[in-house]
């Protein structure tokens, strides 16, 4: 069977996109699986073949475990907060109120801030004694806190900067859902004398099962590629305390020069990801009502 002009014409269209596709993304994955099972090349001595040793290496490793850990609370604690803002930001901004463009650009606006920008203005907020939290804690008879410097208080002060930071952008995407819902469920709702929080839990938020999947796999790969607020704020610290996978994926790949165990923990994340969205795309798939 010969290709026709249009069949050749559509491939040679196809093929620039298709380049891209195999070298930023398929092979660059393969070369990393294969050198997750290489020692790391030294001077004049070459990478070799070691199997699992790498992986075992990784299993003993206190601080992968607890940058594991870290990510977990971290994902824990942002997921279900910016997706619940999100979605109280965009009911409250849905309706008529008084200066509602106003409100949707300031709750846009954070998202639109470069994370480097957010992280320092947050440490001004978190500065011990100066800052403007513990300027407001001693008003009220707290003493200064230091946020970014107690490891009980690391991990929490960079999770509620990446909540303020992603709750405007999923309150988009809700927006835009509730806005393609038609205004007659909302009036038979009130005709039946539907209350406002059960006409949102059993109309509304079944019609936006589509847009609170596709927000949660976001907010998931989000969750794991956290990383440049990372740096400014506490730079994994103290102790480890603050270290996320990302982040440690860093440090062993640029800091410590260690290619193959970089190459681990680089399938190790990119394994957690596909499990966890094809998790949910299998289990709240079957929940979503498409129109």
């Amino acid at each position: 069977m010969t290709l026709s002009s249009r069949h050749i014409q559509a491939y040679l269209l196809l093929l620039p996109a298709f380049v891209f596709l195999v070298g930023f993304t398929h092979y660059p994955a393969v070369a990393t699986l294969i050198d997750s099972f290489m020692s790391t090349p030294r001077g004049s001595r070459p990478a070799q073949f070691v199997g699992i040793q790498n992986y075992q290496i990784m299993i003993e490793d206190p601080v992968f475990w607890k940058s594991v850990m870290n990510n977990l609370w971290f994902a824990l604690a942002t997921i279900p907060a910016s997706m619940a803002i999100s979605i109280f930001m965009a009911l409250w901004v849905n309706n008529k109120i008084v200066g509602r463009q106003f409100l949707r650009m300031s709750y846009f606006l954070p998202t639109v801030l470069p994370m480097i920008a957010v992280a320092n203005i947050w440490i001004f907020f978190y500065t011990p004694d100066y800052g403007l939290i513990n300027q407001v804690l001693q008003l009220v008879g707290i003493k200064s806190q230091n946020f970014l410097g107690d490891p009980s208080l690391a991990l929490m002060s960079v999770t509620i900067v990446a909540i303020w930071k992603e709750a405007g952008f999923f309150m988009i995407f809700y927006l835009a859902a509730l806005q393609t819902l038609s205004p007659s469920y909302k009036e038979a709702a009130q005709i039946e004398g539907a209350s406002p929080w059960y006409f949102f839990w059993r109309i509304q938020w079944p019609l936006l099962m589509p847009t609170t999947i596709f927000v949660l796999v976001n907010a998931l790969i989000n969750a794991f590629r956290m990383v440049d607020h990372i740096f400014v704020m506490t730079n994994g610290g103290p102790n480890n305390a603050s270290s996320l996978l990302l982040f440690y994926l860093y440090e062993v790949g640029f800091k410590f020069w260690d290619s193959s165990y970089a190459s681990v923990l680089t399938v190790v994340l990119l394994s957690i990801l596909a499990i966890a969205g094809l998790m949910q795309f299998f289990l709240l798939d079957k929940k979503a009502h498409y129109r």
